[in-house]
């Protein structure tokens, strides 16, 4: 193993011991490790097949109802896990890419004492979209509390203005680490360029209402993967529905496909 690798892997081990319940700058720092290319490898162990090859599988265990892979941090840690068959020496970036959209998270060092550290789909999702564009959890979610009748009246306004919105739904959201903040979810008929304009031109004409200093989000109530949009879906009416207000015998527009976030890639989604 190269002396790059090793150090590598030594990030991994070290922000890896410091985890503990609770510290969540510390798990935040595990997580960033895992993204990183200079120290992000991991030792996938392989319940059938080789590594490269086809029918290449990578093993599976269950904690709490939930599905994992389980990896090794190092090639010491591979030794003393006594796995006996092949492995794969992965990027963590490259792993959470390839287990999220299962919702499969990432185990690391199951046979270590205490059993390791588990890395939740919803945690591999932020690493492979960027863990600066997505809020860290576990989220605290609720409906909000917060008095702006001005910013829902103008920007249900703007939103009755706005052809391709169908709904908005509305969360306040508190991230394990981070402040506070208003999400907005968006249930569109379109995403063509020219919807994706009309929507970001609704919510800059809108959020100028808002008081200062109370920042706000939005998400694709399409995403079928967003933490915050399940929530939604699950626990909150719209405050603006277009089919509950179309007049008697018009016709809604046709269903939806696919939606997108605000403000545009490289903001918070």
């Amino acid at each position: 193993m190269s002396a790059s690798g090793t150090a590598a892997a030594g990030q991994i081990e070290h922000m890896l011991r410091q985890v503990t319940p609770g510290r969540y700058d510390a798990y935040e720092s595990l997580l960033r490790a895992l993204a990183a290319p200079a120290s992000g490898q991991v030792w996938m162990l392989l319940w059938h097949g080789q590594a490269g090859s086809p029918d290449a599988q990578y093993g599976k265990m269950e904690v709490d109802g939930h599905g994992y892979a389980p990896c090794v941090t190092s090639a010491q840690e591979l030794s003393a896990s006594g796995w006996n068959r092949s492995y794969e020496v992965v990027d963590g970036l490259e792993v959470a890419r390839a287990l999220y959209p299962d919702r499969y998270g990432l185990w690391l060092n199951p046979h270590a004492p205490g059993g390791g550290v588990g890395i939740p789909w919803l945690d591999l999702r932020r690493i492979a979209g960027g863990l600066d564009r997505q809020p860290a959890g576990p989220l605290r979610l609720s409906e909000p509390a917060v008095e702006i009748p001005q910013f829902y009246a103008l920007l249900t306004q703007n939103a009755h203005r706005t052809p391709v919105v169908r709904s908005l739904r509305r969360a306040w959201v508190q991230p394990a680490l981070g402040a506070p903040y208003l999400a907005i979810g968006l249930d569109v008929y379109d995403t063509s360029p020219p919807a994706v304009g009309a929507v970001r031109a609704m919510m800059r004409s809108s959020v100028g209402a808002m008081p200062e200093g109370l920042p706000v989000s939005t998400v694709a109530m399409s995403d079928a993967l967003d933490p915050v949009a399940m929530w939604l879906r699950a626990n909150a009416r719209p405050f603006y529905d277009r089919e509950a207000h179309a007049a008697p015998g018009q016709a809604p527009a046709q269903a939806p496909v696919s939606g997108y976030g605000y403000p545009p890639a490289g903001g918070r989604h």
